[in-house]
């Protein structure tokens, strides 16, 4: 299983998630994705598929209604609803079986001191959208 990629900016997951899909640094995907993303407090669904298909894949993005399951697949990146422990949504990546959380730590970090990641058997919210690779 390949190291989780730890966000370095409190908004930072998406790009952590970018990074670790294409098994790159959080840095080159910074870097990639441009200043205004990576200074960004979100990563628009719409923005984060043409990027990751700019970058030499093939990404579909759907709507997940409430309450409704979707069966992970390799390399897909979810977003989480927005909730209390999310005020503004997650995402997370799937590997191997497991999630990629760019942010573990995130209810016992809310200053964003000292971010950890890791990954997590199941997933800490409900799945708002899912980016698919095709």
């Amino acid at each position: 299983m390949r190291k989780s990629i730890t966000q370095e900016k409190p908004n930072g997951c998406g790009i952590a998630c970018f990074a670790f899909v294409f098994d790159i640094s959080y840095r080159q995907a910074e870097e990639f994705l441009g200043a205004e993303q990576a200074n960004s407090n979100r990563f628009i669904v719409k923005r984060f598929r043409e990027e990751l298909n700019r970058y030499g894949q093939k990404y579909e993005s759907r709507h997940v209604r409430p309450g409704a399951r979707i069966e992970p697949k390799e390399g897909m990146i979810v977003l989480l609803r927005r909730s209390p422990q999310f005020p503004v949504g997650h995402y997370l990546a799937y590997h191997e079986g497991k999630w990629m959380d760019p942010r573990i730590n995130l209810a016992d970090d809310r200053e964003f001191q000292k971010p950890v990641s890791g990954f997590r058997d199941e997933l800490p919210g409900e799945i708002m959208y899912a980016i698919t690779p095709a």
